[in-house]
């Protein structure tokens, strides 16, 4: 996409109004994942595709941007220092103003699209889209060096697009890379992710959090201490959930979502009508949004934090939460595609996470 449609389209993989990963040249907590770059690329053992995976807004598409863009600063593994310890490339840097323009000719960007007549972003990474980044790889890159596909996120690609991907990776043209990037990798085509390595990322500690937002600039970083500090202990380690949780009106929102959930499987009616009512109205899709988020936060949580805590074999126990996640995602896409009304999307959520609660419990 050339630069002068970046003033025109919304993009979808921007979270609200903070800066887009691509423009972030810094990257906190994830240290180890990226001395490991550093030593396969200086090793000459660089793998064709990577699975960056993770919880969502835990920094996964920057280190994604901040990979592409060492790569296509230093794309002879002798200028870049065996000494280096991250992968910081200055913003004034050629490349890093290429690639925070979405210019750069050997880096192809894989995400949801912008839809001109709908006025809204297609619901899924199309067929057509991957052919674009297909296009890019039959070209002799510009500099000789990589060229690099991102693609945010994964579970985005349709069945078409998937296998589309698939193909392209399984033949790879030399110094190609696919940076992937999944919420949850596990529900990625097989066949897809077994012929990637994967990077799976950890929930952002305490003070990292911190860094991050400092870095979005004074917007966000204007926050008093006390006020980050309770929006960072209700975010999961999460830079999103700590955005969203710093906005007043968003974080009564969240309170009481988190609390309905937390009540399962008890569930008040006359609450989730309520909450039905309110998403459903027109131009209300952010709270909508907000409402998706913290259903796939509180199942991620359900997941992950059982998955290390309960002993013994939890698979049976856990197994529900994975099921209705998958089912309660798929449920949510048709609502996108077919501009379904939400109310009876948001009371089925609610009657399905009740019976994955119960179903749990036994």
């Amino acid at each position: 996409m050339p630069p002068k449609a970046l003033e025109t389209y919304p993009e979808s993989d921007r979270f609200e109004d903070a800066p887009h990963p691509r423009e972030s040249v810094h990257c906190f907590g994830h240290a180890g994942p990226e001395r490991q770059f550093i030593l396969s690329y200086l090793a000459g053992h660089l793998p064709q595709a990577f699975i960056i995976g993770g919880p969502p807004g835990i920094g996964k598409a920057t280190l994604a941007w901040r990979l592409a863009r060492f790569l296509l600063a230093y794309p002879d593994p002798a200028a870049a220092g065996e000494a280096r310890a991250d992968l910081f490339v200055a913003p004034d840097h050629p490349a890093a103003r290429q690639v925070a323009a979405l210019a750069h000719p050997d880096l192809v960007l894989l995400r949801r699209e912008w839809n001109e007549k709908d006025k809204r972003f297609f619901t899924e990474i199309r067929v057509e889209d991957v052919r674009r980044a297909i296009h890019m790889f039959q070209q002799a890159a510009g500099r000789g060096g990589y060229r690099i596909c991102i693609l945010d996120c994964a579970e985005d690609l349709n069945p078409s697009s998937a296998n589309a991907l698939l193909k392209l990776i399984e033949e790879p043209p030399p110094r190609s890379l696919f940076l992937i990037i999944a919420h949850r990798p596990g529900q990625m085509l097989a066949t897809l992710r077994s012929r990637c390595q994967k990077i799976l990322l950890k929930p952002l500690a305490e003070a990292d959090i911190v860094q991050f937002v400092a870095a979005l600039g004074p917007r966000w970083s204007a926050a008093g201490e006390a006020t980050l500090a309770a929006a960072i202990a209700r975010a999961h380690g999460s830079v999103h959930n700590v955005l969203r949780l710093l906005d007043d009106r968003a974080s009564e929102f969240d309170t009481n979502l988190e609390c309905m959930l937390d009540e399962l499987p008890r569930i008040d009616w006359s609450k989730v009508h309520a909450l039905a009512g309110r998403v459903a109205a027109r131009d209300n899709g952010k709270d909508y949004e907000t409402m998706l988020a913290a259903v796939d936060a509180w199942l991620n949580t359900r997941v992950w934090c059982g998955a290390r805590t309960l002993p013994g074999n939890c698979v049976r126990r856990l197994a529900p939460y994975a099921l209705v996640w998958e089912k309660l995602s798929e449920a949510a896409r048709e609502v996108e595609t077919f501009n379904l009304d939400k109310r009876p999307f948001v009371l089925s959520m609610f009657d399905e996470l009740a019976a994955a609660a119960r179903a749990s419990s036994s």
